[in-house]
């Protein structure tokens, strides 16, 4: 038997009259009908609100207002449909049916991420953010062991270079390169005491007494996965009121500036290379900046895609659920 889903916000003239045409045709056309008021649901009454009154049978969908005679023409396409994928015996078809019979551990963890899915982005960007920042302070307390451990993991995900890295507990904040022509601090070649620049021993340096510790992320990776965390924050808050931003915008303002900050200072980390390529150095400020809009921007051009995305997942886990309940009280 093919089922019959109504997706609304509460009772209506619509919902009124579409229950009574469906009524008048489950003699010829038998179907199982559901219907889930989206306005008990956390989060999908929005899906409904541009949509009206919403129906679903099988593969098509109608939306308000709903005749009879389409109504008659979904459910006829609906029910031969159906009969002739069980009479091909097609195998895509009969699992589907059969996992739509049965709650899994799988729907119910997908139900629960649907919820809650930007509680645990949040959390996994406050620990991946927040934990290079008990590198140093482990360092300070004289834990240099895990401290090392903290250094040793993010290794692979950043260059922590000393130069373009932030430091706690010393004199300054960071130490820049000469190159950067900062005036009134303390630069990288003074702390070190190298003028020739070591890429190697530069990642490998991780501060002192003196100069304090160096952050387990560089200035720009912690601008960058601060900004996706505090969009984060303010998405779980108010995300029902966020449009995802246009690709060109986040190409304009996220990438653009990140780009070309940091890949001009490429040719001031290489030997050998053509005079005329610009010697160049960042500085925090920049980095900080241009750290800050890709983060931010990347968030808010795929946070609202993930959200629309769990919004139908959702949908269809509750229609389901829904099902499974209603057959649960006819056979009793």
């Amino acid at each position: 038997m093919i089922s019959v889903t109504i997706y609304h916000t509460g009772a209506s003239k619509d919902l009124k009259q579409l229950e009574k045409d469906l009524f008048s045709l489950q003699d010829s056309i038998p179907h199982h009908l559901i219907k889930i008021d989206l306005q008990k649901e956390e989060g999908l009454k929005e899906n409904l609100a541009v949509e009206g009154l919403s129906l679903e049978i099988g593969p098509y969908h109608l939306h308000s207002p709903i005749s009879k005679q389409e109504l008659t023409v979904a459910l006829s396409a609906a029910q031969d449909r159906s009969r002739q994928l069980e009479e091909v015996g097609d195998p895509v078809f009969i699992k589907k049916t059969r996992r739509g019979m049965t709650i899994s551990r799988t729907d119910r963890v997908s139900t629960w991420l649907t919820q809650h899915y930007m509680l645990l982005f949040n959390v996994l960007a406050a620990l991946y953010v927040g934990l290079p920042f008990l590198a140093p302070v482990l360092m300070k307390t004289g834990a240099v062991a895990p401290a090392k451990v903290i250094y040793t993991i993010y290794s692979p995900l950043c260059h922590q270079l000393g130069f373009r890295s932030w430091f706690l507990f010393g004199q300054q904040a960071y130490y820049p390169r000469q190159l950067a022509h900062i005036p009134n601090v303390e630069t990288y070649e003074q702390i070190t005491g190298k003028q020739n620049l070591d890429i190697i021993a530069a990642r490998q340096f991780l501060g002192n007494e003196q100069v304090g510790y160096k952050v387990a992320l560089c200035q720009r990776d912690v601008a960058i996965y601060g900004a996706i965390l505090l969009f984060g924050l303010v998405f779980s808050l108010l995300k029902n009121r966020f449009k995802n931003a246009p690709w060109y915008i986040w190409v304009i303002l996220g990438l653009m500036p990140i780009g070309i900050d940091g890949g001009s200072q490429l040719p001031a980390l290489l030997a050998n290379l053509p005079a005329w390529l610009p010697n160049r150095e960042s500085n925090p400020f920049l980095r900080t900046l241009t750290g800050i809009l890709f983060g931010g921007m990347t968030a808010w051009y795929i946070y609202p895609l993930i959200e629309e995305s769990m919004k139908d997942t959702r949908k269809i886990l509750l229609r389901k659920f829904a099902l499974i309940d209603q057959k649960s009280m006819e056979g009793r």
